[in-house]
């Protein structure tokens, strides 16, 4: 059953790994615009929640925007 379960994660880990590889500058430069748009989503979420006091909600919103600006940051280095 092991030997199972670890044939099935080497053969999903083997098909993730291409769509993982380096695609340049190009790639990189896409990616950080997109979660530069996933940023001001969220905002835009946070400033919603905030104004109609779902602090919950603001709560949420705060630690992905913390997750996004790392991921970015991530990218620029």
């Amino acid at each position: 059953m092991k030997r199972a379960i670890a044939g099935i994660l080497l053969l999903v880990g083997m098909g993730v790994a291409p769509a993982l590889a380096w695609d340049g500058d190009r790639g990189l430069h896409r990616d950080i615009r997109h979660d530069q748009a996933k940023i001001e989503h969220d905002r835009r979420e946070l400033r919603r929640d905030l104004y109609y006091g779902n602090y919950a909600a603001a709560r949420h919103e705060r630690r992905e925007l913390r997750r996004e600006y790392r991921d970015v940051n991530r990218d620029r280095r």
